[in-house]
């Protein structure tokens, strides 16, 4: 019986430890208070050069010069379901990366495939693929872009379990969820508080997210003070929604499903 107790309590520990780990991360200054995925890339981002190789970058997104939109909508930026009824999308991860955060990448990959039909594969001869590796920032292309498409996950920013998930959901064609057109009925965004130069973080666009009900606590949702220039919020909740913003994103429970819904479901 004590053997079974010790054991069970293992369990627990193991799996507060990954809930923990999929979300949050402590502060820095030591205090009790958490970082949330969106804070986290916020700083890692801070000092990004907008510009990248020929990539406009907005946030955390990836936006080629030759596209005037960011947006994904339609079924050429989701990646094809094969005849066996998975979704494969084909990687590659830079030799650059250590074998700790190679994991931390696939382990990633792995918490997205466990629960539907996509699968992240690495690419042997496929045309179309993603391409990790460690530039100047964290940021993705939102949706398949067709040949390689550049995931930058800065091996001193951005090898965070959490930061990797949200990147992907990129890569799958999820924008962020404050985004979507009709994200009015939920939020309200405080634009006069927002950093010159920032507001297009906060611009609506038709998105892949409106096939499920609004996610205040997705993993793809700006936290309530994101690009605030005065520290007062730039995200608050809209006057006729029962729910507060939520900002520690700490799963992924209704991003998996949003996920199954878009790719998995007939």
């Amino acid at each position: 019986m004590a053997a079974m107790k010790c054991i069970l309590g293992l369990l627990v520990l193991l799996a507060v430890s990954a809930w923990t780990e999929a979300g949050v991360v402590k502060r820095q200054s030591g205090d009790n208070n958490e970082l949330s995925v969106s804070e986290l890339l916020e700083r890692a981002n801070r000092n990004l050069n907008p510009v990248q190789g020929g990539v406009q970058i907005q946030g955390d997104i990836a936006v080629s010069n030759s596209s005037d939109t960011d947006s994904c909508v339609q079924d050429g930026c989701k990646w094809p379901k094969s005849s066996d009824g998975n979704v494969y999308v084909p990687y590659v991860i830079s030799n650059s990366y250590s074998s700790e955060h190679r994991g931390v990448i696939t382990s990633a990959m792995n918490s997205i495939s466990s629960s539907g039909c996509v699968r992240f594969i690495p690419r042997t001869t496929e045309t179309d693929y993603i391409h990790i590796q460690s530039l100047d920032g964290c940021y993705s292309f939102v949706g398949r872009q067709g040949n390689a498409q550049t995931v930058s996950l800065n091996s001193n920013d951005c090898i965070h379990f959490g930061i990797v998930q949200h990147e992907l959901l990129h890569v799958l064609g999820f924008h962020h969820e404050h985004r979507r057109s009709d994200r009015d009925q939920y939020v309200q965004v405080l634009l006069h508080n927002v950093l010159t130069g920032m507001e297009n973080n906060f611009n609506k666009v038709n998105t892949l997210n409106e096939a499920t009900p609004y996610d205040h606590n997705s993993i793809m949702h700006y936290h309530n003070l994101a690009f605030s220039k005065n520290m007062n919020p730039t995200l608050v909740a809209a006057s006729n929604s029962k729910i507060a913003i939520i900002t520690l994103n700490s799963h992924l429970s209704r991003d998996f499903n949003r996920t199954n819904l878009v790719y998995c479901s007939n």
